[in-house]
């Protein structure tokens, strides 16, 4: 009986951390990258990705249609949940942490202490949407590169 895999699930294979490739996304604030370890996150089906945001950075209340399942892998990561960005609502999470997100539901990232990364494990297509217009970065630009969909997505000048 044959069976059917999931994109880039085929075959044995190892991801070391020393090959994974750290890239910008439109999405996200300058400093923070996204990197795809398995699967095609624009794409139906699941999908593996890594976050890294550096020590500061904040990622404004937002929302994914996909529910999430992330994985703190190295520093801590603070997430808080609303509509609206509260630094006093924000709980910190470990490496090893293990946080369940249902899509549609907004809450916003900081991080406080330091550089975090987290995993993310979900079915795609990904989707990310800001509460607030003016918080994403991709309408802040003329055209930016998205490295998960291999598009360029237009915004509007700031």
């Amino acid at each position: 009986m044959t069976r059917d895999h999931q994109p880039d699930q085929a075959e044995f294979k190892v991801i070391l951390p020393e090959d994974i490739e750290w890239k910008p996304f439109p999405g996200f604030p300058p400093g923070a990258r996204l990197a795809v370890v398995v699967g095609h996150p624009a794409e139906p089906g699941p999908y593996l990705i890594r976050v890294k945001a550096p020590g500061g950075t904040k990622l404004m209340p937002h929302k994914h249609p996909e529910d999430r399942v992330y994985t703190v892998m190295s520093g801590v990561f603070y997430i808080g949940l609303g509509e609206t960005f509260d630094g006093e609502k924000v709980k910190a999470y470990p490496p090893g942490s293990v946080i369940v997100l249902p899509g549609e539901t907004w809450h916003f990232h900081w991080a406080k202490s330091g550089e975090y990364i987290t995993q993310v494990s979900a079915i795609g297509p990904l989707g990310l949407d800001y509460h607030d217009l003016n918080d994403d970065p991709r309408y802040h630009h003329k055209a930016a590169f998205d490295p998960v969909s291999h598009r360029t997505i237009p915004g509007t000048a700031a």
